[in-house]
């Protein structure tokens, strides 16, 4: 924690060192007793100064670089799913796919606007310009564009 040592630590920075603790504790550089010794401080710290005294012997921790980052994991296949597989029961339904959920999603919001803007048009509150146009068309045209295989 770079900065005047005198500052007063906030909750979040308390937060912050405890969680740093439990991590190099979890890693075994720190016993149970160093461990517990150093949260106890750490929660009664009153400035950055007292906290920066608990990490001068531990290594720099990235709390927000995840365990598995490192591993490479294969890319989704084309209409590949995370729903059960079908097991024939329901004929009647379509098959879901990648980009169905997207257009569902566009067709409700594109009738809701255009809804709007005809009950607008109708009662004479509205414009002629059909401005829900000038969302909805983009917003397909990059739908389609992300549904193409190879581009």
């Amino acid at each position: 924690m770079p900065g005047d040592p005198r500052i007063r630590a906030s909750d979040a920075d308390r937060d912050r060192v405890a969680s740093l603790l439990r991590e190099h504790h979890a890693a075994g550089r720190l016993t149970a007793e160093e461990f517990h010794e150093r949260m106890d401080r750490a929660l009664e710290a009153k400035t950055l100064g007292e906290l920066d005294e608990l990490m001068t012997d531990l290594p720099a921790i990235d709390l927000y670089q995840l365990p598995d980052a490192s591993l490479r994991r294969a890319p989704p296949r084309p209409g590949q799913s995370l729903l059960p597989a079908d097991t024939g029961r329901h004929e009647g339904l379509a098959k879901f796919r990648p980009g169905n959920a997207s257009i569902a999603i566009w067709l409700t919001i594109t009738t809701s606007m255009v809804s709007v803007w005809a009950v607008g048009v109708v009662t004479g509150g509205g414009t002629w310009f059909p401005w829900w146009a000038l969302i909805v068309l983009p917003w397909i045209w990059a739908i389609i564009r992300r549904q193409r295989p190879g581009e």
